[in-house]
């Protein structure tokens, strides 16, 4: 469906068209993964300058998180941004082949670089709309880094920084253009490193403990475990130290990261539990010692009935991003790379009839779309239990494109990204403005949320004693 009708605070958006594109081009073009957004960050500080903002560098002892703020009195309305790339993802854009920049460089491969620029225009627009029209109110742009895999925000909650937000708007990029459904997973990340003994391998094998041997028994540990799991449950691991490259000696240390995610944080809890009974088993068996420590953590999503209705209203208004036949043969070349179960598995997501002709997505899913497909995790949720928050999804990819893949980071630049960018923008600016002139709405979604804290209180699910794994410079 195109953009019918016109609205100032679209047009307030459209004016910044070219300076939006060229920021998410540039941070496009210098992936950076969590906590090293140094040039990212840098990039959207000269904007919130440009732009008037009063800035929060090193927001929550950060160096890669910044907060942008505008206007005077409330409420304060907050509007989320990120920047974080993710490794091994670099790809050349706008080229429908696995094309990467350099070997195992790091790519915009959930497409961060158009998120966080999308924030930022939104609350920039919403900034001149308040002046224009003397609405008492601020808004405030956050820049979140290390959304993939580091739990930014949860920090940034943990901080206090969201303690006088009353309302948070976001986005995401996507295949389709719908309200983002209020459900994902919560999950945490535990090192387990293995502490054992060294030997000659084959001179004195009987005077080693392998540590190596210790990470492995625990992962069969976890696969027997996976079948007693709940059906939406999910357990992944890294190996991040092997214990060397000589097989001759016996491993001393080794360390395997497991990912650990549950619809809840109580279901999470057991099953970190569960693990941590698997790490010492193993230990036992190898005798051999175990440590943890926590990397990260985040909540699972909860969403706001009352905010979800604004924001839907604002897309149908605003429409879908209007493709053309460039943009549709560029997907079709996409297309070309994946998989019938590939492009499937994108309807499900959103709940709808898989339509294999459909290159790239023109329409805005019903209110209420309920997606089957797989569940994924962000620190999002965090935010979510702290105050009222709502989520849009904007197509910014040809139908079927799997994220964190080479072919999502193939879209970065082009015109399909681009005008999926500006759509989240006005989208998320018109939803912001329609709060700022309703503030009964703002008080609605507030008591709808405190009624869902009265039933289930918030813990943060990062102990106090854990520092966020900033990389220092």
């Amino acid at each position: 469906m195109p953009q019918q009708n016109t609205d100032r605070i679209w047009d307030l958006v459209e004016q910044r068209r070219d300076a939006y594109i060229g920021l998410s081009d540039r941070v496009f073009d210098s992936p950076e993964i969590a906590y090293t957004e140094t040039r990212s960050v840098e990039e959207h500080r000269r904007m919130l300058e440009t732009e008037g903002f009063r800035i929060t560098e090193n927001a929550a002892d950060i160096p890669t998180a910044i907060i942008g703020e505008a206007g005077s009195g409330g409420p304060v309305i907050a509007i989320l941004g990120e920047f974080d790339a993710l490794p091994e993802l670099g790809q050349e854009s706008g080229v429908a082949e696995h094309a990467p920049l350099e070997p195992g460089g790091p790519g915009h491969g959930c497409g961060h670089n158009l998120l966080g620029a999308a924030a930022l225009a939104a609350a920039a627009a919403v900034r001149d709309y308040l002046a224009e029209n003397g609405i008492e109110g601020r808004v405030r742009y956050y820049g979140c880094p290390a959304e993939e895999g580091g739990a930014a925000k949860v920090f940034m909650v943990r901080a206090g920084l969201f303690d006088d937000v009353d309302a948070a708007i976001c986005w995401h990029p996507a295949s389709f253009t719908a309200l983002h459904e209020a459900k994902s997973l919560a999950n945490t990340r535990i090192d387990f490193t293995f502490h054992g003994k060294a030997a000659h391998a084959a001179g004195s094998p009987e005077l080693g403990r392998s540590a190596l041997d210790a990470v492995e028994l625990m992962n069969v540990g976890v696969n027997y475990m996976r079948e007693h799991m709940p059906d939406d449950a999910r357990i992944h691991y890294a190996y991040l130290d092997a214990g060397g490259v000589a097989p001759n000696v016996v491993p001393a240390r080794a360390t395997v990261r497991q990912l650990i995610r549950a619809r809840d944080l109580p279901e999470l809890r057991s099953l970190i539990e569960r693990v941590r009974k698997i790490a010492d088993g193993a230990a036992l068996m190898t005798e051999t010692q175990v440590e943890t420590r926590v990397v990260s953590a985040v909540s699972n999503l909860v969403g706001n009935a009352r905010l979800d209705t604004i924001m839907q209203a604002s897309l149908e208004r605003l429409g879908a991003p209007e493709f053309d036949a460039d943009d549709r043969a560029f997907a079709e070349k996409i297309r070309k790379t994946l998989t019938r179960d590939d492009i499937n598995a994108s309807f499900k997501r959103i709940g709808i009839e898989p339509d294999p002709d459909l290159p790239l997505c023109d329409f805005v899913a019903p209110f209420g779309s309920r997606g089957t497909g797989g569940i994924g995790s962000t620190d999002v949720g965090d935010v979510s239990w702290t105050v009222p928050t709502v989520q849009a999804r904007i197509a910014t990819c040809a139908v079927g494109t799997p994220f964190h893949t080479w072919q999502l980071t193939a879209h970065g630049k082009t015109p399909i990204a681009h005008k999926g960018m500006l759509c989240a923008a006005k989208a998320m600016a018109a939803t912001a403005r329609d709060l700022f002139e309703n503030p009964e709405i703002v008080k609605d979604a507030n008591s709808e949320h405190q009624k869902m804290l009265a039933a289930t209180p918030y813990i943060c699910p990062i102990p106090d004693e854990v520092d966020p794994p900033i990389v220092k410079a």
